[in-house]
């Protein structure tokens, strides 16, 4: 039984690991040192698998995961941060 939070393609993180840490080294490569798994994990369940379908195949997700560029990946980040605390940016201006 699925918990609130659990998304129905966490049933294939471990089968996605090996691919997922590949893409957290292309990234390192690139000079984004502070990217990590968990936060790769969450762009491609909040973006790219934002209305899974259950009968994706395991290579539909491979490429999901191949295919998530630094630029999807840094817009995501940006809008997560937005969104977080909002009020940060209005503090301010509340004087």
């Amino acid at each position: 039984m699925k918990t609130a939070k659990e998304h129905p393609v966490d049933k294939h993180r471990d089968e996605l690991a090996e691919v997922i840490m590949s893409k957290v080294e292309e990234f390192h490569f690139l000079g984004y040192d502070r990217v990590t798994v968990e936060e790769i994990w969450d762009c491609l369940k909040k973006k790219k698998w934002k209305k899974y379908k259950e009968d994706k195949l395991l290579h539909q997700l491979v490429n999901d995961v191949l295919s998530l560029s630094p630029s999807e990946f840094m817009n995501y980040l940006t809008i997560e941060a937005q969104n977080a605390s909002p009020e940060w940016f209005f503090k301010d201006y509340e004087k």
